[in-house]
């Protein structure tokens, strides 16, 4: 299976904010939507980095004025990228072994969507489901 699969049924929006927004703005985001990392960009809607709930949450243990710093001094500036061509279980793998659990996907260098840790796991469940019903009905046809 493929990102673009994820995709698909989540959709593209992407909720982004302006490195120069506050992080009590992008925490109110967050909180509104539901979701723990928003994606900052610049103007042009590029992809310069990526805020977390870790993040905030590391730079709050060792500043209480956190909330009223930009967005860019607390962001995650190297930001790990997916491609809708990307296999699910790669993605899994990289998203594991590297501690993340947002990766932003991006196709001929415009951003199209985030998908998250639990987007992944719930597209393997699916999947999982998917074969042991297809097993049960073939053991079930075979012995009638």
């Amino acid at each position: 299976m493929k990102v673009r699969n994820i995709l698909a049924t989540k959709g593209g929006r992407v909720i982004t904010i302006a490195p120069d927004k506050t992080v009590r703005e992008a925490v109110a985001l967050l909180v509104h939507h539901r979701i723990g990392a928003i994606v900052v960009a610049d103007e042009s809607g590029h992809l310069i980095g990526i805020l977390s709930e870790r993040d905030v949450m590391r730079t709050a243990a060792a500043d209480e004025g956190v909330f009223g710093r930009p967005v860019a001094d607390v962001m995650t500036r190297e930001v790990v990228i997916g491609m809708p061509q990307d296999d699910v279980l790669a993605v899994a793998h990289t998203m594991l072994e590297k501690r993340f659990r947002h990766l932003p996907i991006v196709d001929d260098g415009r951003l199209i969507g985030i998908i998250s840790i639990g987007d992944v796991l719930k597209t393997q469940r699916d999947a999982y489901q998917g074969e042991i019903e297809t097993l049960e009905t073939r053991i079930i046809a075979e012995g009638e």
